[in-house]
C-alpha cells in the first residue's frame, strides 16, 4: 500500500530566470537587467580606471580628465550613455525593491542574503551617485573648462573625513552592486543553468568586486597621500565657481580681496 504522508513542496535555491508570458514586466526587468551591464556596468569600469591614474599623481589625473573632457558631442555621450541609463536602472531598481518582499528572513540562504544585500547596496549607490554628481558636475570649479584643476578639486573634497567616508561607503557599494550584479544578470538571463556554473560566475563576479574596491580605495588615498602634497589653486579657476564658498579658499590674486 503506498505510502500517504504528504511532504511540503521543495523550494529550489538560487535566481529564478526571467520568463515570458509576465506582461510588459518582462521586459522592464530585462532591459533593467541588461542596462546594469550595458552601460551602466563599463561606465563604473571606465570610471574606476580614470580614478586610479590619481596613483599616477596629480599630473597623470589632470591629463585623464583633461582627455575625458575634450571627447566630442560630451553632453550627448554623457545625457545617452550614462544620465539616462542610470536614471532608469536605478528608478526601476527602486521600483521593484518597494514592490518586493523580503524574504532574507524565511530563506536564510547565503544566496537570498547576497540578493537582499544587493537590493539595499543600489539604493546607497543611487544617493552617492546624486551627491557625486552634484559636487563634481555643478559646484565649484568646472572642470571641463579646467581639467588642470581635476586632483585640486577632489583633494579639497577628500581632505574633509566626512567627505571621505562617504567616498568609502560609495566606492564599496557600487563595486558590491556591480560585481554581484555580474552574477544576477548570467542567472537571470539563463548564461549559466548549472550549480558548478553558478558558482564559478558567483565567485568571479565576487572577484570583480573585490578588484573594483581596491582600485576605488587606492584611487582616495592618492589624493590625500602626503607624498603628492597639497594642491595649490589658481586664480582663473575660481572665474564663475562657488568653490570659494565650498573650501574657504580664494585666490589671493583677484581684485575682491
Amino acid at each position: 500500500m503506498a505510502s500517504s504522508v504528504q511532504t511540503s513542496p521543495r523550494i529550489g535555491k538560487g535566481v529564478p530566470p526571467l520568463r515570458a508570458g509576465q506582461g510588459n514586466s518582462f521586459f522592464w526587468r530585462r532591459l533593467h537587467s541588461l542596462s546594469g551591464i550595458i552601460p551602466v556596468g563599463v561606465f563604473l569600469a571606465e570610471h574606476m580606471l580614470s580614478n586610479a591614474a590619481a596613483t599616477n599623481g596629480p599630473q597623470a589625473y589632470n591629463d585623464t580628465v583633461k582627455f575625458l573632457t575634450s571627447l566630442p558631442f560630451l553632453i550627448v555621450l554623457e545625457t545617452v550613455g550614462i544620465f539616462i541609463p542610470i536614471l532608469f536602472h536605478a528608478g526601476y531598481g527602486v521600483y521593484i525593491w518597494w514592490r518586493g518582499d523580503n524574504n532574507v528572513t524565511d530563506y536564510p540562504w547565503q544566496g537570498n542574503w547576497m540578493y537582499t544585500l544587493q537590493r539595499y547596496t543600489g539604493i546607497i549607490v543611487f544617493a552617492y551617485i546624486l551627491y557625486h554628481t552634484w559636487f563634481m558636475r555643478f559646484t565649484g570649479i568646472h572642470l571641463a573648462t579646467h581639467p588642470d584643476a581635476a586632483f585640486y578639486k577632489v583633494q579639497q573634497e577628500l581632505m574633509h573625513p566626512w567627505a571621505m567616508a562617504i567616498y568609502v561607503i560609495g566606492v564599496i557599494t557600487a563595486s558590491w552592486h556591480f560585481g554581484y550584479g555580474i552574477f544576477l544578470f548570467c542567472a537571470k538571463w539563463g548564461i549559466v543553468t548549472g550549480e558548478k556554473a553558478r558558482k564559478r560566475v558567483q565567485a568571479f563576479g565576487i572577484a570583480v568586486a573585490v578588484l573594483f574596491m581596491a582600485l576605488g580605495l587606492s584611487s582616495a588615498y592618492s589624493f590625500v597621500n602626503p607624498k603628492f602634497g597639497r594642491q595649490q589653486p589658481k586664480a582663473e579657476w575660481f572665474e564663475n565657481s562657488s568653490t570659494q564658498a565650498r573650501t574657504g579658499q580664494a585666490p589671493a590674486t583677484t581684485d575682491n580681496q
